[in-house]
């Protein structure tokens, strides 16, 4: 399918534009839309930061550690400014600073190709030596890592929170809200004409932005279809030694441990527990009707990495525990760009287990390329992934 051209809407005094999903991606969208001018409307079938969607939960790490990915360290540069902003409007505590400790079992080429971009655009990280680290962090066990990197400015983000605060700024801003399910309309003339609520009542604007995460397969199977595939993360809350303060974010930060398995760790940010999950993906998921009950087989790999790396938490209790997903794109990065077959149709999605952090930044981002036309980076576009299919099939055949 070709792509059609973009049909800038900055000449229109108040473009009118429906944004469904209001979640990270789809809530900051709406809100930027808003002030760059537009009519918006954000609609959301279950509401902002549900169970069921992948913005729900307690907590996100952000952090700037994206190898020699430069345009997500400027990104994150960005998402902090505008988090940053949106907690003082709002007076709300979404972010805690931790800094982000990175303990890899093999090599750290990872890190390492990204530190000269992080100190060019202000982010601090330093190597530690397995005896500083000792030092440091006394409840760690780094038996097996192999080298240690800290990086200073990163933190944890309250999810469901943060997307119930972006949709309140929306709605005082001027923003309509509306809790309701739809589907896209008919595209005809390379557009769509309208949106459909269960209901039978109709929306129409000048342009519809989709951010509906991990459904976006099943709203647009041609152009999508399993180019995002969810899969099910599950997430651990275990309790802590009474009157303890060794896991709190002020002695204690974020952890990454690379093995043969990724896992990482929030501390007790909330007085929920000491989190940890598995990053590796897990088995396919229906977000709409899957079960969100833990495994037990998911708490016991948990458990063994905690004796291995918290041997005081050898044998702390299960407290709480939340089942979300990860809506993955096929290379892990973001699918900002708008539909190859309606010029007034744009998707975004593809957050692949990282975006949240980045989303003040996609809804800015998306905004800028709904309203004026505004091309968005080659490395998030769709057409990235056809062509990515293609030289796969071609190399399959011979």
């Amino acid at each position: 399918m070709g792509r059609l051209d973009a049909q800038p809407l900055s000449g229109k005094s108040k473009p009118r534009v429906a944004v469904i999903g209001s979640g990270a991606f789809g809530g900051w969208t709406a809100l930027h839309l808003l002030t760059l001018g537009a009519q918006v409307e954000l609609i959301d079938s279950w509401g902002p930061g549900n169970p069921r969607s992948s913005s729900g939960g307690e907590t996100r790490v952000i952090r700037a550690i994206y190898g020699p990915d430069r345009i997500y360290v400027e990104m994150v540069k960005r998402a902090y400014e505008l988090w940053e902003k949106i907690i003082a409007a709002s007076g709300e505590p979404l972010y805690t600073e931790t800094g982000a400790l990175w303990l890899h079992r093999k090599d750290d080429a990872y890190v390492r190709s990204s530190v000269a971009i992080l100190r060019e655009l202000g982010f601090p990280v330093d190597k530690l030596s397995i005896a500083e680290a000792k030092d440091r962090y006394p409840q760690i066990d780094f038996r097996g890592v192999h080298s240690v990197w800290l990086e200073r400015r990163a933190g944890a983000l309250s999810a469901r929170q943060a997307c119930g605060v972006v949709r309140d700024a929306f709605q005082k801003s001027g923003g309509s809200y509306r809790q309701a399910r739809i589907a896209p309309g008919a595209i005809a003339g390379g557009a769509m004409t309208e949106l459909r609520l269960d209901d039978g009542t109709r929306i129409e604007a000048d342009a519809y932005v989709f951010a509906c995460g991990p459904w976006l397969g099943k709203l647009f199977p041609e152009v999508i279809g399993d180019r995002i595939r969810p899969t099910r993360q599950e997430v651990y809350y275990f309790g802590t030694p009474a009157g303890s303060q060794r896991y709190l974010p002020s002695h204690l930060p974020i952890w990454i441990d690379f093995g043969e398995r990724i896992f990482y760790g929030i501390p007790d940010v909330h007085g929920r527990g000491f989190k940890i999950s598995d990053d590796t993906r897990g088995e396919p998921i229906d977000p709409t009707s899957a079960n969100r009950a833990p495994t037990a087989e998911g708490i016991a790999r948990a458990r063994h990495l905690i004796a291995e790396r918290f041997p005081e938490l050898a044998n702390a209790p299960l407290v709480a525990a939340e089942v979300c997903q990860y809506e993955n794109s096929p290379d892990g990065h973001l699918i900002i760009d708008r539909h190859p077959g309606a010029s007034n149709v744009w998707l975004a999605g593809g957050g692949s287990g990282h975006g949240f952090k980045l989303s003040p930044a996609v809804g800015e981002m998306t905004a800028q390329m709904v309203l004026s036309g505004k091309e968005v980076p080659r490395l998030f576009r769709l057409d990235r992934l056809h062509d990515e299919a293609h030289r796969k099939t071609q190399f399959e055949s011979k």
